[in-house]
């Protein structure tokens, strides 16, 4: 399934971070979702539950890593810090609502705090490894592939490390960058 990806605005008033980040979000979301549909169709199991956000959370992290990357380039640090803590925060909102409307076990702000500090706790991880104009280098994609392996079931280990560097990582930075490159050029 194709992703539509919103990489510029029609009309031409200034954007805030927060509404920058809001379209990341969404498009974030989405990736991560397909990627699921994808990794299903090649017989993993992430099945609607625990697991499934989990996997989402992993994806998430990875793309708030990269955007922020991204954004390192384009923005002043000002407005990567306003940028990066709004789509951390969006991305968590989203994560909490989607998972209290399918499973509705949620504590309120539970799944929201989890997130955040997912987010924390991977940032310094992923800060060992470099991104470039060419994207994510080898250990970037490989710490992602590898905590997408820490959640999924046994039988999925092996082969995920695979998908997700190969397959995974690079359609979503691919989307990512585009994203970014338009929203940042219009703001």
């Amino acid at each position: 399934m194709a992703v539509r990806i919103r990489s510029r605005f029609h009309d031409k008033r200034e954007r805030t971070p927060a509404e920058l980040a809001s379209v990341i979000a969404t498009l974030a979301w989405k990736l991560a979702v397909d990627a699921i549909g994808r990794m299903r169709g090649a017989q993993y199991e992430i099945d609607i539950g625990r697991s499934y956000f989990e996997f989402v959370s992993e994806f998430l992290v990875f793309l708030v890593t990269a955007a922020d990357r991204i954004a390192h380039r384009e923005l002043d640090a000002e407005a990567r810090v306003a940028f990066t803590t709004a789509l951390a925060t969006r991305m968590a909102d989203i994560v909490e609502d989607n998972r209290h409307m399918v499973m509705g076990d949620a504590v309120p702000g539970a799944c929201r705090k989890d997130f955040v500090d997912r987010c924390n706790r991977r940032g310094a991880d992923y800060a060992e490894f470099d991104y470039d104009a060419d994207g994510p280098d080898f250990g970037f994609r490989r710490y992602f592939a590898s905590c997408l392996r820490d959640v999924l079931p046994e039988k999925d280990k092996l082969w995920v490390i695979d998908q997700a560097m190969d397959l995974e990582a690079p359609a979503a930075i691919k989307a990512l960058e585009k994203t970014l490159g338009g929203i940042f050029a219009a703001a």
